[in-house]
């Protein structure tokens, strides 16, 4: 049986976040922080709404370089759900899915919930100074496409990366700013994600090729 990220019992209908200091607010309110199990990766996502995809990669990247990712496979988890992501930007699809097996994975709430909240800090302080709308024409098609498929080729260079230690961090980051870029319609972050994922790319090369 396949959803969408809504129906999570334990998270409302989030509004549409319309910058970063929303995504984590949406973040803040939507999720019990405090519980002690782990936490399904659809409320994870449904805290901050499926209308658009730039808080989704955006979480999704930050999921990929928290120390939740030392647990075993789930590095190539997060790789996989960006892939699907992905993919469903490239073919216009206006709102991101996943099937529910995938959104009932649970990941490790407190290691990646002490990450998020040591990151919030220090990425709220480049909204609006170093983060903002400018080459938002970067945002729009045909160049949604592709940064569609330069994240479809950062997550697919994690699964050779995740076989040594601490190298899936260069195209995590590359996600991060992709979700950056995509949430703030600044296309400098976009500029900035693409160079990252060429690095991270020719840390891979010699692993694939």
């Amino acid at each position: 049986m396949n959803t969408a990220f809504a129906s999570q019992p334990e998270v409302r209908a989030a509004s549409q976040p319309e910058g970063l200091a929303d995504v984590f607010d949406e973040l803040a309110h939507n999720v019990n922080w405090d519980a002690e199990r782990d936490v399904r990766l659809g409320v994870l996502l449904n805290a901050v709404g499926r209308r658009s995809y730039g808080p989704v990669l955006l979480v999704l990247g930050l999921f990929s370089i928290s120390p939740a990712t030392i647990v075993p496979g789930m590095t190539w988890l997060a790789a996989f759900v960006v892939l699907l992501i992905a993919g469903q930007m490239v073919f216009g699809r206006r709102r991101p899915w996943l099937p529910r097996q995938i959104t009932n994975i649970c990941v490790p709430r407190r290691p990646l919930f002490n990450f998020i909240e040591d990151a919030r800090p220090r990425l709220e302080r480049i909204d609006g100074v170093w983060l903002r709308p400018r080459l938002t024409f970067l945002n729009r098609q045909p160049f949604v496409n592709v940064i569609a498929l330069l994240v479809a080729a950062a997550a697919l260079v994690t699964i050779p990366l995740g076989l040594i230690p601490f190298a899936p961090l260069a195209p995590g980051f590359a996600i991060v700013l992709f979700g950056l870029g995509m949430t703030a319609r600044d296309g400098l972050w976009l500029m900035l994600g693409a160079a990252l994922f060429g690095a991270a790319f020719w840390l891979a090369f010699p692993l694939i090729f």
